[in-house]
């Protein structure tokens, strides 16, 4: 399993021009299509350098295409404004004549409070009584609240999932904190849209059923310690015509909102003569 220096160093982008990156790819969920998390994590690192002054506030990605792991990746970043407050800036990662992301993010000098409140953390078990999850890697530690399978095509439920996650050994920097959530956040809510349905589950995605992350938007509240226990609440209200709709919350252990995003997914049946071989994953 990739330990989480091997994870950092994907994030170490490596300077090709004054506004260009080039990055690698860490093999992750055992196909050749890079994972979406790392490309939102590698979008929130080549933002930053935008402007010093600021931390990235939120990134709305459109994954357009499937990224090769074993092709470097191509990052440009287009500045659109700079201000006191406020900076925002345009990523695109690509390999090149393929245009992979685009992401509007933007950045901010936080104020002063002037109000303040916060939708309330669920009533759920702790992260040490929670499950270990096949999530799991050797720099990501996930549990799932009550043993919930997503995987499991026979373990039918409401579209809900609560999931403990961190990066023991994370390192003090916030933007890297950041992005580290970002990569969290990519990955469990196709499965949580196909709870309620009996004969689903996510073990079955890019084998006999074709899914995709479409976009995903991800807002930041607070400072985010990657290497403490988070906890990502997740809900899908609504799925039909090919396509899911999910949201979650990012709480700390002590009930505080860190984090917030959408994802909009598709999930349909694979065209015929379109489904990979067994064993292997298509790139949408």
């Amino acid at each position: 399993m990739p330990e989480i220096d091997e994870l950092l160093a994907v994030l170490d982008l490596e300077r090709t021009g004054d506004t260009r990156w080039r990055g690698n790819s860490i093999e992750f969920g055992g196909g050749p299509v890079v994972f979406g998390g790392q490309l939102l994590a590698q979008t929130i690192v080549a933002a930053a350098t935008v402007d010093p002054t600021k931390v990235v506030k939120s990134v709305h990605t459109v994954f357009a295409r499937g990224a090769s792991a074993d092709t470097p990746l191509e990052v440009d970043v287009e500045v659109m404004q700079q201000g006191r407050s406020f900076a925002s800036a345009t990523v695109t990662i690509g390999q090149g004549d393929r245009l992979c992301t685009r992401s509007l993010v933007l950045l901010h000098a936080p104020d002063a409070d002037f109000i303040r409140h916060q939708l309330p953390a669920p009533d759920v078990m702790s992260a040490e009584d929670s499950h270990p999850s096949p999530h799991s890697s050797g720099f990501w530690e996930v549990r799932t609240v009550d043993g919930v399978d997503i995987a499991d095509p026979d373990a039918v439920g409401p579209a809900e999932l609560d999931v403990w996650t961190r990066f023991v050994g994370a390192p003090g920097d916030q933007t890297i904190n950041l992005a580290l959530l970002a990569f969290a956040t990519d990955g469990f809510l196709i499965g949580t849209a196909m709870r309620p349905h009996a004969g689903v589950g996510q073990s079955m995605a890019h084998r006999s059923i074709s899914t995709s992350v479409i976009t995903h938007t991800l807002t930041f509240h607070a400072p985010v310690e990657a290497s403490e226990w988070m906890l990502l609440s997740h809900e899908s209200p609504v799925s039909g015509a090919g396509r899911s709709y999910g949201r979650a919350h990012v709480f700390t252990e002590d009930g505080s909102l860190v984090a917030s995003y959408v994802q909009e997914n598709m999930i349909r049946a694979f065209a015929r003569n379109q489904a990979p071989p067994v064993g292997g994953r298509s790139a949408h």
